[in-house]
């Protein structure tokens, strides 16, 4: 069964905080919380945004550029990405259409009868 979602990238780095937290932590825990399907958090290797700062993959250095990544239904992106309005250093936030084509996508999570 092919099925049309969206895919939600927030571009962030490694250094970015919410008070005693950081951003991504901070992110992926509200993703868990409100019941999104699941997140992944990329480091990048190297790159830069408005400031042209460049992150750069460092032995021993933090600051590293980050992408979190998250598939879901739009509707329920387009409300958590309304919902870190309170967090000041999220980056680029954008959405784009996919298609998940199977795998364990489709299976309901653990706990969850359907």
């Amino acid at each position: 069964m092919i099925k049309a979602i969206k895919l939600l990238r927030i571009y962030t780095d490694e250094d970015a905080y919410l008070g005693d937290r950081r951003v991504f932590e901070v992110i992926a825990s509200r993703a868990r919380d409100t019941g999104l399907a699941g997140i992944t958090v990329l480091e990048a290797r190297l790159g830069f945004g408005r400031s042209a700062h460049i992150h750069q993959r460092r032995i021993f250095e933090n600051g590293r550029a980050l992408v979190i990544e998250i598939v879901d239904d739009e509707a329920k992106l387009r409300s958590f990405v309304t919902s870190l309005d309170d967090i000041p250093d999220v980056g680029l936030v954008t959405l784009e259409a996919v298609e998940i084509l199977g795998g364990k996508a489709e299976q309901a999570p653990p706990g969850k009868n359907v």
